[in-house]
């Protein structure tokens, strides 16, 4: 982990952004950490494996930006870590709460992952995430957007901004969360029996939430609905 850096002669010492990285696979935070030790003014504080670690060392730790990936193995996703986080976050703000070493309501998340689905992105927005970013990204640009976030300024890659502003100028769908994870089971060929079960609602819900589906993508079959949401990259 880096150290603190400080200025030239002559400024007052700078204070390094705490970073929090989070991803479930190791050698991806190994090199994450060795990336970012070589960073001016960036000092990874800690390393959490799955969503429920970074959410407690998030409020633990206080850190200025939890780098966080989204698909995080067993336990909750990276969309419900952040959710989590920035919930936090909020009612310490609301609290006027200020932890020690901390200098304000934070901290910020920043995704960083592979995947670029809309549905991704609108959920890790949703969630409260400040910038989302795409691994493949430079480290020059990983460097920036960390410091971007720290300071509560959004980044998001180019290929993101321009499906973002695709969104934008035309009209989609707007599906809730739960009709994305039933139309996420449908995509695996579940009956409505075994979505029912997977997501521990009832038959009847998930018939109502169908129908919904249907109407809103203009389709009157299961097929149909699966085929517009992969033409609509409205599955995560």
């Amino acid at each position: 982990m880096t150290s603190s850096a400080t200025s030239s002669a002559g400024e007052a010492p700078h204070t390094p952004v705490r970073v929090l990285l989070c991803d479930d696979h190791a050698v991806v935070r190994a090199g994450l950490l060795a990336l970012l030790s070589s960073a001016h003014g960036i000092e990874v504080i800690a390393e959490a494996g799955d969503g429920e670690e970074a959410v407690a060392l998030a409020a633990a730790l206080r850190p200025d930006v939890v780098l966080m990936d989204l698909q995080l193995g067993s336990g909750i996703d990276g969309i419900e870590a952040t959710r989590r986080i920035t919930a936090r976050a909020r009612e310490a703000a609301g609290a006027g709460v200020t932890p020690a070493g901390s200098t304000g309501p934070i901290p910020h998340v920043l995704v960083l992952t592979t995947y670029d689905t809309d549905a991704d992105i609108t959920r890790a927005i949703d969630a409260g995430a400040t910038g989302y970013l795409l691994k493949a990204e430079r480290p020059e640009e990983l460097f920036a957007a960390i410091r971007a976030a720290a300071a509560g300024r959004s980044t998001l890659s180019g290929p993101v901004a321009h499906r973002v502003l695709a969104q934008m100028r035309s009209p989609r769908p707007t599906l809730t969360d739960r009709e994305l994870d039933i139309l996420g089971q449908l995509a695996r060929g579940l009956s409505n029996r075994e979505i029912a079960r997977a997501l521990f609602i009832s038959e009847a819900t998930v018939k109502t939430h169908l129908g919904r589906i249907y109407d809103k993508l203009s389709v009157d079959t299961r097929a149909g609905a699966v085929s517009v949401a992969k033409e609509q990259r409205l599955l995560p």
